[in-house]
């Protein structure tokens, strides 16, 4: 009997549906059989790149005709419910790219959907993935490093006039949110990875230079359940871009600074004074490198799948850095009052919608 092959189809063909794609491509036991986009040229466009595979005009023709195992959805936020709802409904896993909702309730319509259908949400957070990550998250769970103490995470990109004129980014029923939520999640993701589940959050929200309904900066100050005070800077207005994470254990700095992706070059663990040689050799990276990217997550959701296993932990708790950014949006929303899960489990207005107010600091 032959293996069984993942057949998976693409929901919007953006330029981050390329990396889809090439993810699929690289999988021996998957392929892609068929795209559709709001733009039909655009999907006949894509298709032709990618071995001429079967275009249609929308989602649910998509599924009717093909029955695909995977949908692995790159559209703009705001249609990520209804096309995973519909995903789950013909019996496809999802994997979906960040941010998975424009709202908590709307990913939780989608976790409910995937339950009841028996299938599996998976989030595209591919700062997660690579050798590196993986080997610092063991070293903090072990407690090599000591207790962790404090953490800095900036997000400082920088996107002119033109980015903001796709018409669905920069406002809030569309996008979901700003710098935030579009861009800043990718590093909370990864300090979450790192650190664990959240405890408080206060936050603020800024526009600084940009023609945008929502934020081009944020500030925030979130403490961790395990004592970690970070400082989150997200940015769309920084010209000299960065993309960093740094966490101040008792016996070591962790850093690591890149811009879009980091392999083992872009990470350092410096010792305490008072650690000796002999301790910090034992916390080098392994020899064997993987950088982050999209091609090992697919890869590791994709044999997940196959195995009937469950997601793996690059690719699972879809709520958490979500619930974060919420967070933040939340607090900027009270006048960055503290904001705690318990706060944000029962909230209002923020678990429908991050639309929030935003201190204006533009000159003319």
């Amino acid at each position: 009997m032959p293996e069984p092959v993942l057949r998976c189809a693409i929901v919007g063909t953006g330029a981050v549906a390329h990396l889809h794609a090439e993810a699929v491509r690289a999988h021996p036991r998957a392929e892609l059989v068929a795209v559709t986009n709001r733009t039909r040229a655009r999907a006949e466009e894509f298709a032709a790149a990618w071995g001429g595979v079967a275009v249609y005009d929308g989602i649910d023709e998509l599924l009717g005709a093909e029955h695909p195992d995977v949908v692995l959805i790159c559209s703009p936020p705001d249609a990520h419910r209804g096309q995973a709802l519909a995903a789950f409904a013909a019996g496809a896993h999802v994997v979906v790219e960040k941010p998975p909702a424009p709202s908590l309730d709307e990913l939780d319509e989608m976790r409910a959907g995937a339950a009841a259908a028996g299938r599996e949400l998976a989030v595209v957070f591919q700062q997660r993935t690579g050798t590196a990550a993986a080997h610092v998250r063991r070293l903090l769970a072990a407690g090599s490093l000591g207790r962790p103490l404090l953490a800095q995470c900036q997000t400082l990109w920088f996107r002119d006039a033109d980015y903001f004129a796709v018409p669905w980014r920069g406002r809030w029923e569309t996008e979901g949110g700003g710098t935030t939520l579009g861009h800043g999640i990718h590093q909370v993701d990864l300090l979450a990875f790192l650190l664990g589940d959240w405890a408080r959050v206060e936050g603020r929200l800024w526009r600084l230079d940009r023609e945008t309904a929502t934020e081009d900066t944020s500030t925030a100050t979130i403490v961790f359940e395990n004592g970690v005070v970070a400082q989150v800077v997200s940015s769309a207005v920084a010209p000299r871009q960065t993309s960093s994470v740094r966490i101040d254990t008792q016996k070591a700095t962790i850093t690591v600074d890149h811009l879009y992706g980091h392999g083992h070059d872009n990470w350092r663990i410096t010792p305490a004074p008072h650690v000796g040689e002999s301790e910090a050799a034992t916390w080098a990276l392994p020899e064997r490198e993987e950088p982050s990217g999209h091609g090992p997550l697919l890869r590791d959701v994709f044999d997940a799948l196959l195995a009937g296993a469950p997601l793996p932990p690059t690719a699972d708790a879809p709520a958490r850095s979500l619930e974060i950014v919420a967070a933040i949006y939340a607090s900027a929303a009270a006048d960055g009052a503290v904001v705690t899960p318990a706060d944000l489990a029962t909230h209002p207005t923020h678990r429908a919608g991050f639309a929030s107010p935003v201190t204006d600091l533009r000159r003319s």
